[in-house]
């Protein structure tokens, strides 16, 4: 403006610069808003340039694979192929040369190697790097027979299985079928030879857990051990011993003493040596014999006889 205050440019469109801005005057974006809007000015690269060749294909082609493998595994013809030839990364590792080719078992005794092999689930399919050593284990520890066990690997080709077995320590007869069972009652085998037929015997629901007590009273009754051939389990509460056909019940409790008192009445008076099917050691105080039939039928007949005079 003049000093009379009016403009010292004109007003017309002559004195103003592109847009609207005065001559000289040029309008200067923020840097962020100049980024912003060549990129919204720059033309967009068409699609087949941003995206790298063959992608389409290998995407059909992958999702084809993924179908064509879960058809694979729905219709139950991977199983079928494990079962056949192992899992993928058995093959794999056997390929290259880490197949199970020997296994080296120690302290089998009574156990063939077939079963132990089958119990561990190893065989010409396994191969060393993908055996689950953890499962083997577990898979063996469920094997009556197998008391403790363990499992290694020797790279290239072995596994090394060293297993203990329990010991067959009696027989356990339940609901007519006899068990060979271990010290601690595990039931080990069923009975199906003569081999174990020396073996204690012990009947009744809860015997075979019972087979240490049922031990401790054969080496109680000293010289009349031998002659015991099986304990009956009562009520899940006492003994009766089968000696030489006669019955011998003991109490609930103080039964080993009562076999010493029994030992020392034997020695003494040869009560089994007599007609009878059962002593009873349930009381401390007495001993109750029961006789055979036939000689209870003579006892009660000899009672019946008159008693004949004492000449005076």
């Amino acid at each position: 403006m003049d000093g009379g205050g009016r403009f010292s440019q004109p007003l017309n469109a002559s004195g103003l610069g592109s847009g609207g801005a005065p001559a000289g005057f040029r309008l200067r974006l923020p840097r962020v808003l100049r980024r912003f809007s060549a990129r919204r000015l720059r033309a967009a690269a068409p699609i087949e340039q941003r995206v790298p060749r063959l992608a389409g294909i290998a995407l059909v082609s992958g999702l084809s694979g993924v179908l064509a493998l879960a058809g694979f595994v729905a219709s139950g013809r991977y199983d079928a192929f494990v079962v056949e030839n192992g899992r993928p990364l058995d093959i794999a590792a056997r390929i290259a040369g880490f197949g199970v080719e020997r296994v080296t078992i120690t302290g089998i005794s009574r156990m063939y190697e077939r079963e132990v092999l089958s119990a561990a689930g190893i065989d010409w399919r396994s191969s060393v790097p993908f055996l689950d050593l953890d499962k083997a284990r577990e898979r063996l520890l469920a094997e009556p027979l197998i008391a403790s066990v363990s499992v290694r690997k020797l790279y290239p080709n072995e596994i090394v299985i060293n297993q203990v077995e329990r010991e067959p320590a009696g027989l356990w007869q339940r609901n007519g079928e006899i068990q060979v069972i271990a010290a601690d009652g595990t039931v080990i085998d069923e009975m199906r030879d003569e081999r174990y037929v020396n073996l204690p015997l012990v009947v009744g629901e809860g015997a075979n857990a019972r087979l240490t007590e049922y031990l401790g009273l054969i080496e109680a009754a000293g010289p009349l051990g031998t002659r015991i051939k099986a304990g009956t389990f009562v009520s899940g509460r006492r003994w009766t011993l089968k000696l030489d056909g006669v019955d011998i019940r003991l109490p609930e409790t103080g039964a080993a003493e009562a076999l010493t008192r029994l030992v020392r009445i034997e020695r003494e008076n040869r009560i089994l040596e007599r007609d009878i099917i059962a002593v009873d050691l349930r009381m401390a105080d007495r001993v109750v014999v029961r006789l055979t039939e036939e000689a209870a039928a003579a006892r009660a007949e000899s009672r019946k006889k008159p008693k004949k005079a004492t000449p005076t």
